[in-house]
């Protein structure tokens, strides 16, 4: 389309070449192989893989087109792969990755706000803690999860493509058409692909861009594997029944178990993925003066680090729908551990001006068994006034949890 070179494609050329893509099929991807490694017709064997799809371009040709010389004119091979490859990861992450973190996210999200007053022990140090509600630790990773798919949406909106040429100047394309303004052409022919323009480069594209993308993905991995590690130990604390599937085995010696095996599957591809995407990102960003083949073979190791990802991300959501909250369980054993109560206890009395608060409240409780009758006897020898005396009297371990069912509605 550009008026300054001689070549015009009507419609049934357009047509004709965009097909080339479009009804691409298997014995098209072995001719262009044998193309590298062997020859095929007239052409001699390129052991460069570009090379052979240009030459499988011109090959299908129609034998009236004059194109032949216009393939691949003015370009380097990085100009063609740094836009491929971008597109294909935009595409995988669009159209596969992320509406499968959405859905976790979103399954969450409603696992708050359905369990959101349901109170359960926390464990600080893996020791029982001030309770919070099953609803709002949901809630908490669904918050993280929104913001690291946000990390994901941005970079990916931030992917940058270049059409520079063997040194990223323009060289060879001044040199045929020095009065095209070719940083204009470029920048049109990068952003109508939908990504955006880097007219600095050398003859790499620089990968700071994919490697903002694949950290933003261990970020959200990171979440997820942060959720399958507590899921998997509320469900061995009963917290969290889980559904038998019928004619599934558990256990080759053991008849009764059903295990988390979801959550144990996704947590094992997170961290192969995750390892997968630090070595990228490291990797992707540095390249020898104006360009080195290393990061060529290291690219080709995407699709598998992003395969990792997905599995794991089915396995997270088939645990999650597995699982159902044992709420006699969760108010059992907070019912069983009183001691939780010393905290609000303490605060109140320093509220009434009584600086050794803390000290008393640990004298009764650290390191004992303590019972709920062990505190009444405790409050009915302080010195407060009868209403702090039965404001006392009423504290519960099962409703001693703040505003944890309020805080859900922060996911708004």
């Amino acid at each position: 389309d550009l008026e300054a070179t001689p070549l015009e494609f009507g419609l049934e050329e357009r047509e004709h070449l965009r097909g080339l893509y479009s009804h691409f099929a298997e014995e098209d991807a072995r001719l262009i192989k044998q193309l590298e490694t062997e020859g095929y017709g007239d052409f001699e064997a390129t052991n460069h893989d570009v090379k052979a799809v240009e030459y499988f371009v011109r090959h299908r040709l129609p034998e009236v087109s004059d194109a032949s010389a216009w393939i691949h004119f003015g370009l380097t091979s990085e100009d063609v792969n740094n836009l491929a490859h971008r597109l294909l990861v935009r595409d995988a992450v669009d159209e596969v990755l992320l509406p499968e973190l959405y859905d976790v996210r979103d399954t969450l999200a409603d696992t708050a706000r359905e369990h959101r007053d349901l109170p359960m022990l926390a464990r600080t140090h893996g020791q029982p803690a001030t309770p919070t509600t099953f609803g709002k630790e949901m809630a908490v990773y669904a918050s993280r999860l929104g913001r690291a798919t946000g990390r994901i949406r941005r970079a990916t909106d931030d992917l940058r493509g270049k059409l520079g040429g063997a040194s990223g100047t323009y060289a060879a394309h001044v040199a045929a058409y020095p009065d095209v303004d070719w940083q204009a052409f470029a920048r049109e022919f990068v952003t109508d692909l939908g990504l955006e323009f880097d007219p600095l480069t050398t003859q790499v594209n620089p990968c700071d861009d994919l490697a903002t993308l694949f950290d933003a993905f261990r970020g959200a991995n990171d979440v997820l594997l942060d959720l399958d590690l507590d899921m998997w130990l509320y469900v061995s604390d009963r917290y969290l029944g889980q559904e038998a599937v019928a004619g599934e085995t558990g256990s080759s010696t053991m008849p009764h178990k059903v295990n988390p095996i979801d959550f144990e599957n996704s947590e094992g591809n997170l961290s192969k993925a995750n390892s997968d995407l630090s070595f990228l990102a490291d990797y992707v960003t540095t390249s020898r003066l104006q360009r080195d083949l290393s990061d060529s073979t290291v690219k080709r190791n995407i699709g598998g680090a992003f395969a990792h990802c997905l599995i794991a991300y089915g396995k997270t959501a088939s645990g999650l729908s597995k699982v159902v909250p044992n709420e006699q369980v969760m108010r059992d054993d907070l019912e069983d551990t009183p001691e939780i109560i010393g905290e609000a206890v303490q605060t109140i009395l320093r509220r009434e001006g009584q600086a050794d608060a803390y000290e008393r409240v640990k004298a009764v409780t650290r390191g004992k068994d303590v019972t709920l009758a062990d505190f009444r006897e405790l409050f009915n020898e302080l010195d407060v006034d009868e209403d702090v005396r039965e404001e006392l009297h009423a504290l519960t371990p099962t409703g001693y949890t703040g505003v944890a069912s309020e805080l859900v509605d922060d996911l708004e």
